[in-house]
């Protein structure tokens, strides 16, 4: 990388500026259906498109370009005019069939985030999220508020499991948590994180602790009946009994409550823990300065405009297990989007 003498500061401020643009484009061609279209492998024309997808011909065109430049997808000048196919990033991470699909967190962030960010001056002023301007409804309850719809608790947790479907594997081996055979998964939502674990350590059990509606819809739509080493526990781990347990998954759990919330539950977790057990946080991790990772910092942003949390460092997770007295703490770095953390009672 060059020194800060070399940047050209008018183009990069420039692209900055229009950064919203490259993901509302690809959120976009999500939503209307394009990849999933050209899945086949069959090399349509922007025309045959338009018309399957029933869009302007005018509209699709810069659309499929807009795609083309973004590497999503790939054209072909014929003499018939031009054909537009699929690159294998779409095919992998942007078809809905794919099981890699990141199709329903696109989904998620384009109908509900972006709603949310659009206040993200008032957020920054009055240091609370938006929902209440974002959608009418109390910002008190945030994922009463997320949950505010099966639709959109839907969308949620499949965006969640879209995740965890590239992201688990490398949380969950970032520690040898093979001696662990009964887990409960807090907050643990469609289960994506849970069948990853059953997965890489088959000798283990994992619970589902989620609000009762949370686990009805996961049993119903995302966690197939014959995965008996996977249960559900109906509850709120806030308010109500934390059962017992070798070792507690907390993902993406902490980042949105404030210290002292976080307190409350690792206090608990810790009480209920068994001797020589644990708990393993799974968040993304800012460096110790806060100068980075930038998604992490954005990350951080959004639980501004959407939670009471915040993105934490190293130190900073570490100190709070610390409170709730895990005695030793261990953390690794993934170099991907989520590191891991481990407390040790």
């Amino acid at each position: 990388m060059g020194s800060t003498k070399d940047l050209d500061y008018p183009q990069v401020i420039l692209q900055y500026s229009s950064g919203f643009l490259v993901s509302k484009v690809m959120f976009t061609a999500c939503e209307l259906g394009v990849f999933d279209l050209l899945e086949s492998g069959q090399p349509l024309s922007s025309d045959a498109i338009a018309a399957c997808l029933g869009t302007s011909t005018t509209g699709m065109e810069r659309l499929l370009d807009a795609c083309v430049g973004l590497k999503l997808l790939a054209v072909e000048l014929t003499q018939q005019g031009a054909l537009y196919r699929n690159t294998e990033i779409s095919n992998i991470y942007l078809t809905k069939s794919s099981p890699k699909s990141q199709y329903h967190i696109m989904m998620y962030y384009s109908n509900t985030v972006y709603l949310c960010w659009h206040y993200l001056a008032d957020a920054v002023r009055e240091g609370r999220n938006q929902y209440e301007r974002a959608f009418g409804i109390s910002s008190k309850d945030p994922f009463g508020a997320m949950y505010r719809s099966e639709e959109e608790m839907m969308k949620f947790m499949a965006g969640q499991n879209s995740v965890w479907s590239i992201c688990g594997r490398d949380v969950l081996a970032a520690f040898d948590l093979s001696r662990f055979t009964q887990i409960y998964d807090l907050g643990g939502g469609g289960g994506a994180l849970a069948q990853e674990c059953v997965s890489l350590y088959p000798n283990s059990t994992v619970t589902i602790y989620d609000l009762p509606k949370v686990v009805q819809v996961a049993k119903e739509q995302f966690v197939p009946p014959e995965e008996r080493r996977i249960t559900f526990h109906e509850g709120d781990f806030f308010n109500d009994s934390m059962p017992e347990a070798e070792l507690y998954i907390l993902s993406k759990i902490l980042h949105d409550w404030d210290d002292e919330q976080c307190r409350q539950l690792l206090a608990k977790v810790y009480k209920a823990c068994k001797p020589g057990g644990g708990v393993l946080v799974v968040e993304s991790l800012l460096n110790e300065d806060k100068s980075g990772p930038l998604d992490t910092q954005l990350y951080s942003m959004n639980m501004l405009v959407q939670t009471e949390g915040k993105e934490r460092t190293a130190a900073e997770y570490s100190k709070l297990l610390k409170a709730a007295g895990f005695g030793e703490v261990q953390v690794k770095r993934t170099g991907k989007l989520y590191d891991a953390v481990l407390g040790m009672k």
